[in-house]
């Protein structure tokens, strides 16, 4: 693995393992950014065990390719819920201009997941 893809493996894990950490100390913040129909606690609770997870797996040789791959479904599991979020009538990130800002990254952060998948030797 070249020094910049372990790099920016060690960014996504702390990323990650930082947000599932704040997902299981601050739920209510991301309370706005859960639909109604789904049960806001164990959402948060569930996505933050799993982003946690996948943070140390990325951060783990032994595991970094699974937590690779589940870090880029992960990633592409969220897309949808960003792109309702810029048609809705209040944002839950805050706005529309975030909306329109947050969208673009979250494609950044699919492809940076899929760029740091370990190829198999």
């Amino acid at each position: 693995m070249s020094k910049l893809k372990l790099l920016l493996t060690w960014l996504f894990g702390l990323f990650m393992l930082g947000a599932g950490i704040n997902h299981l100390i601050k739920p209510a913040f991301y309370n706005p950014f859960i639909p109604e129909w789904m049960p806001a606690l164990a959402v948060n609770y569930l996505v933050g065990c799993f982003e946690a997870a996948i943070g140390l797996g990325l951060l783990l040789p032994k595991f970094r390719r699974i937590a690779a791959i589940a870090n880029l479904l992960l990633m592409i599991f969220f897309l949808p819920f960003h792109l309702a979020d810029v048609f809705k009538a209040n944002p839950a990130i805050g706005s529309h201009l975030l909306a329109y800002i947050r969208l673009p990254i979250q494609f950044v952060f699919i492809y940076w997941a899929w760029f740091i998948i370990p190829k198999v030797k």
